[in-house]
């Protein structure tokens, strides 16, 4: 959104420098994506779909560390039982080869462990990044309708930032503003309660800025 922002604006005052021809049959929208993105109905439901995975795959990785943890306690009684005395030297050996074997499957189930987590924090950064993807899609999608039915040439984004951090839209009448009907059109037929306060929590999405 900000490469296309860096591109755009900069294309609208040239035509402004060019002459008034051009800038008079230009018809100006805003739109606040940020808003849409947050408050459109499916990007509650795909929240809610990335938090349930995110707590299954918790449960998987506690699960695999309770083992992990069970295994490393053998192990330590294997080692104890290496060096007690009261057994025989044959059972002893027997221990400690039985705690050697323990050892490498302790340090498989680790290894386990550690590219399942790095492909779970994969598998949800997919997640997202496609959830946002398709639902930024489907927004200006919607967007582009409502604009080209009221016949406007160009449409803003008021949250967009530039890349220093600061507004790229510093002031508007907002005269113009689709936001709202284009909230509606999204939304309309949602299958959620929309007047319920969001209560999903789920980490930020991949490449996330202060909009969509």
């Amino acid at each position: 959104m900000k490469n296309i922002l860096r591109m755009v604006i900069p294309a609208f005052l040239l035509m402004a420098f060019m002459g008034g021809s051009a800038l008079a049959q230009t018809k100006i929208a805003t739109v606040d994506l940020k808003k849409l993105f947050d408050n459109y109905y499916k990007t509650k439901l795909a929240q809610a779909a990335i938090q349930d995975r995110a707590a299954q795959l918790d449960k998987d990785d506690k699960s695999m560390k309770d083992d992990l943890k069970k295994g490393s306690d053998d192990y330590q009684t294997l080692l104890e039982q290496a060096n007690d005395q009261a057994l025989s030297a044959d059972e002893r050996d027997k221990r400690k080869q039985s705690a050697d074997d323990k050892l490498k499957d302790l340090q498989t189930a680790k290894a386990s462990i550690d590219q399942f987590e790095r492909q779970a924090q994969t598998t949800l950064g997919e997640q997202r990044q496609r959830m946002r993807d398709n639902i930024l899609t489907e927004i200006k999608a919607a967007v582009a309708t409502k604009a080209k039915a009221a016949d406007d040439t160009l449409v803003f984004d008021t949250a967009a930032e530039t890349v220093n951090g600061t507004m790229a839209i510093v002031y508007s009448t907002g005269d113009n503003d689709l936001t709202e009907a284009v909230l509606s059109q999204l939304n309309a037929g949602a299958p959620i309660d929309l007047t319920q306060p969001d209560t999903t929590t789920v980490p930020p999405l991949t490449n996330a800025t202060s909009n969509p």
